[in-house]
């Protein structure tokens, strides 16, 4: 059984009600991570799931703590919640770069695949701010040095380009749409974009020394994932699919 960690899916909504002279606040929590995990669940994998703001103190922070897993995802979560530890923020304290491990822990035979959103790869306004993270080293495209969401509202098609890869074992038919995605380069020094979106990567593959990374451009969750999609017959499978192809050498 394949074990995975997943970092993130998880907000907090703080919201100004104003009735004519008054107003009032309300305060909500959501976790978007039930479709993704139970999906990985159905096919043979155990999952340890992190939200956002438990990471600030809690993410593995070294490669021996991570090399217990299998699979580290990253999905909608910025990179300051890994850089701005709580002994670093705001106390001033070193403390190990969590960014740097993910690094060292792929290039040591580990996995690694990281999932779009608006905290996701360059993200919203720029605030999630991987590109200038240890992190960019081993992701398989290049990121914008800007905002880098497509907000495709109209709905787009991803569409597979490497029909004989493994990643699309048991997929047939048209995909679904999606209704946005992160905007990444194509870098074949770094990696293989084996189905886009538009003229963009949505899954992006490959190698950095022992070890695997994958990019897959949108979301598993809504907004971006639109109901079509969470309903597709094969969602469970694509995922699966993603996993068994990032984790296959993992001894």
């Amino acid at each position: 059984m394949k074990k995975i960690f997943i970092c993130g899916e998880s907000y907090v909504g703080y919201t100004v009600h104003i009735k004519g002279a008054d107003e009032m606040t309300t305060q909500s929590y959501t976790e978007n991570i039930h479709w993704l995990r139970d999906a990985l669940m159905r096919g043979d994998c155990s999952v340890d799931y992190m939200p956002s703001h438990v990471a600030l103190s809690s993410f593995p922070d070294t490669v021996e703590k991570l090399n217990v897993y299998d699979l580290v995802i990253l999905s909608d979560v910025g990179a300051n919640t890994l850089l701005m530890t709580q002994q670093s923020f705001p106390g001033g304290l070193r403390a190990p770069n969590r960014c740097t491990a993910i690094k060292e822990y792929v290039l040591q035979g580990g996995s690694f695949l990281m999932i779009g959103g608006f905290m996701s790869f360059t993200g919203i306004e720029g605030k999630a701010h991987y590109g200038t993270t240890a992190i960019a080293d081993i992701l398989p495209v290049d990121l914008l040095p800007y905002d880098d969401r497509m907000e495709t509202p109209e709905g787009t098609f991803p569409k597979i380009i490497d029909h004989s890869h493994t990643v699309f074992n048991g997929i047939e038919g048209d995909w679904p749409y999606v209704i946005g995605y992160n905007k990444t380069l194509e870098n074949s020094e770094k990696g293989v974009v084996i189905a886009r979106v538009q003229q963009d990567p949505f899954i992006a593959i490959g190698e950095f020394g022992k070890g695997r990374s994958a990019a897959y451009t949108s979301d598993c969750a809504p907004h971006w994932a639109s109901p079509d999609f969470m309903s597709w017959k094969h969602y469970d499978t694509l995922f699966q699919n993603i996993v068994n192809w990032l984790t296959e050498n993992r001894k």
